[in-house]
């Protein structure tokens, strides 16, 4: 008999033709079932009816190859795959109508254009479904067909997880693996609990599927450990939520999830100082731009727990604005905060607007987060570049100032620093304009923070990689050496606060990040956790393809942080602060004056040319 691990041991050729001779005769066994509800009888053709019968598997497996219909894993399909499932489906039915009208065979119904094609939706649709109930072990009340897991941690959480698994029957519980050998050859209903030392043996010998991390108190080192033992190895790595989300002592099958960032990250996560976090926020008026996009709603999450008196979100797009608004207003009625939310319809390239608002409203501080940020549509769009990432920050930086700001914050990049591309160049054009009026002795503290990728923000690679995972791959990457400094959007949000407190006026402030992550090493890391094998030249057969793709238009192969190398340390130990060159405002307002002619005519040239003689490195790609 057929097995399931026999199955997913053919080589991927081989399961793909299988996969395409199934469909074809689900397209032809769909063609019989149409004519036999036409007709309504038991149907055999004659005639030019049979020429339906070729031409249905010759129009749908082209364009299902097409839709890349044959490049999903099935026991990972989700609602992506099902989507263009239907996509092709509905494409085939109309040009298998086209042809039915265009040739009026007789004996052939018109109508068949429109009935063989829902049959054969759903012919495909419930073999897709059985492939993935039969072999991703998602039958949960079918014994034998469930995945086997093992659960790393014998405590309370992995004992809570365990029952609750227990309850729908969704894994078959092989045992449990602790580091504590005084568990070793003890049982929890049932389960043997076994010695770290035999996890690699476990999984092999027990034909593991899954492992569940259920240790929310190991430190992270232990879980890098554990994580990387596992790499190797064709099982699908997991986590629960931190022990903070298991308070309440309530675990389901529903909270095992993915690993965290920081697991895929392999490093600590950089630890706020609580002082610091509360420093200038407490009590007082605190406006963030930007506050509908990834770092600004980080930033006003981060915020309203340190209780200020009023918190202003200003955001130009409508739906991010009323989504965070509501985000935080379930928020602070939960926890009871005493916090005034204003919503700020406004775009910071409208002076006017922001200055009515700071007049208005008064802030204590300004964190300024609006920008335009995705490096290859800024250079396809420099004009636009340039009159929001700068003359919006300046905009905003005058409102301020004129309205009696005391603290001034922009978040900036590491792009900004010898960028090859005009974001980048941006940015740091508006780091050289708040240090020039920093130094103007304008009454406002402006300071700005530096730091790395982010992920989980919008466009960040992470998300990336796991839609493209489960749509069944290739994982782009842009150059097999390219690398880039990362943290976490929490984290981010915590410098940005951390470091603002302790600006003192024109200070550029960056993050000791420790080492850059390789691109590659992420995407083979992120494919080998999830169960799957990475396929290349040395292994043709597996999962996943990695496809490099070339940079993109100004991108960069390495990132940095700083431009000199003066950092000074700060009284965190993570924190770093620089005093970077910079151009007089007496002297940089003339040079202002003419980039944003060139920003206004879109000219790009210009534009490329005021970056290069006062942005220190740029290099144009």
């Amino acid at each position: 008999m057929l097995s399931s691990s026999r199955v997913l041991a053919w080589p991927r050729t081989a399961k793909r033709l299988a996969v395409i001779s199934v469909d074809i005769v689900l397209a032809l066994l769909a063609t019989w079932v149409a004519y036999a509800l036409r007709l309504d009888n038991t149907y055999y053709p004659v005639g030019a009816q049979r020429w339906v019968y070729g031409i249905a598997p010759l129009l749908a497996i082209p364009i299902f190859i097409r839709f890349g219909l044959y490049r999903a894993i099935f026991r990972y399909t989700g609602q992506a795959a099902l989507v263009a499932t239907g996509k092709a489906v509905a494409l085939y039915a109309l040009l298998l109508t086209l042809v039915l009208l265009w040739n009026q065979w007789p004996g052939v119904p018109r109508s068949l254009g429109l009935l063989q094609p829902i049959v054969f939706l759903l012919f495909v649709g419930g073999s897709r479904a059985f492939a993935r109930f039969w072999l991703a072990g998602l039958a949960a009340r079918m014994p034998g067909n469930q995945g086997r897991l093992l659960i790393f941690g014998a405590g309370s959480a992995g004992a809570q997880t365990a029952a609750a698994l227990g309850m729908a029957r969704s894994y078959t519980l092989v045992g449990f693996v602790d580091d504590d050998p005084r568990k070793d050859g003890r049982s929890i209903n049932g389960a043997q609990v076994h010695a770290s030392n035999r996890l690699l043996s476990l999984v092999r010998e027990e034909q593991i599927t899954d492992v569940l991390l259920a240790m929310p108190n190991a430190t992270r080192e232990r879980r890098n450990q554990i994580i990387e033992s596992l790499q190797a190895l064709p099982v699908h790595v997991r986590t629960l939520p931190s022990m903070a989300d298991l308070a309440s002592g309530k675990v389901t099958v529903q909270d095992i999830h993915e690993l965290d960032i920081e697991d895929l990250l392999g490093r600590e996560p950089v630890p706020p100082n609580v002082q610091l976090l509360a420093r200038d926020l407490a009590g007082q008026v605190v406006l963030v731009s930007g506050a509908g996009g990834s770092i600004g709603g980080e930033l006003t999450r981060q915020i309203v727990r340190q209780r200020p008196r009023k918190l202003l979100l200003l955001e130009h797009s409508e739906f991010g604005l009323y989504s965070i608004h509501q985000e935080l207003e379930l928020y602070c009625r939960a926890q009871d905060l005493p916090v005034e939310l204003v919503s700020l319809l406004g775009s910071i390239s409208n002076l006017e607007r922001m200055a009515a608002i700071c007049n208005k409203y008064r802030p204590a501080t300004v964190y300024h987060a609006a920008a335009y940020k995705h490096v290859p549509m800024v250079e396809d769009n420099p004009g636009e570049g340039v009159r929001n990432n700068i003359f919006g920050t300046l905009n905003l930086a005058h409102a301020a100032a004129e309205a009696g700001v005391k603290r001034f914050v922009l978040i900036s990049t590491d792009k900004a620093v010898r960028p090859t591309n005009v974001m980048g160049a941006t940015k740091r054009v508006a780091e050289l304009v708040l240090q020039a009026l920093a130094a103007s002795n304008t009454g406002t503290c402006f300071s700005m923070v530096r730091f790395g990728n982010v992920l989980g923000s919008s466009g960040s690679v992470v998300p990336l990689f796991r839609k493209q995972l489960a749509e069944g791959g290739p994982l782009t990457v842009t150059h097999e050496e390219v690398t880039r400094y990362f943290m976490t959007i929490p984290e981010a949000a915590q410098l940005v606060l951390q470091a603002g407190a302790m600006g003192e006026g024109g200070d550029v402030f960056v993050l000791d990040m420790g080492q850059p992550v390789k691109i590659m090493d992420l995407a083979r890391r992120m494919i080998q956790l999830s169960g799957l094998s990475v396929r290349d030249a040395d292994h043709p057969d597996g999962d996943i393809e990695i496809a490099v793709t070339g940079l993109r238009t100004g991108e960069k192969l390495y990132e940095e942080l700083l431009i000199g190398d003066n950092p000074q340390p700060t009284e965190h130990p993570r924190i770093m602060k620089a005093h970077e060159p910079f151009l007089p405002w007496a002297e940089l307002k003339p040079e202002l004056d003419d980039l944003y002619l060139a920003a206004e005519r879109n000219d790009a040239v210009a534009i490329k040319a005021f970056m290069q003689k006062h942005v220190q490195g740029y290099q144009p790609a």
